[in-house]
């Protein structure tokens, strides 16, 4: 099977799983320039928030190129996305601790789930290691 379909992503985890998708490639770049690749994948059980590339393409060029620049933000960003257990969908909705130690709300049920002005476009995704919900935006941590 695909290594970026669906079923392919199971076998990785989840750093490698997304790095496979054609649908994260701003995201894939991202972890690989905050040098969080190791952490994501050697991580026994997370729950990650999955931006498109079309999320990524929504945050104004200047701002996404000064923030891939940025280390420390950057890392700060993406830990915003990563919960650390994994949160099947009726465990989804209500506050989860990140990575980057902040919190996350999760609204909705169901298929239907929002954090904040961000959709859960694609969910419940299995990766070696992780649960992944794949969402049209970035969430912005409060920094």
């Amino acid at each position: 099977s695909d290594p970026g379909s669906v079923e392919g992503m199971a076998k990785d985890p989840v750093a490698t799983a997304a790095s496979n998708n054609p649908l994260l490639k701003t995201l894939t770049a991202a972890v690989q320039q905050a040098g969080l690749v190791d952490t994501l994948n050697s991580a026994e059980n997370l729950t990650v928030f999955a931006p498109t590339d079309d999320a990524f393409a929504a945050i104004p060029k200047k701002k996404l190129n000064a923030l891939l620049k940025d280390k420390a933000a950057l890392t700060q960003v993406l830990t915003h996305h990563v919960i650390g257990e994994r949160l099947s969908p009726d465990m989804l909705a209500g506050d989860h601790e990140t990575l980057a130690k902040d919190t996350l709300t999760v609204e909705g049920s169901g298929e239907d789930f929002t954090i904040g002005d961000a959709t859960v476009v694609c969910g419940n995704v299995q990766t070696a290691n992780a649960t992944v919900y794949v969402v049209d935006q970035v969430l912005m941590p409060q920094m």
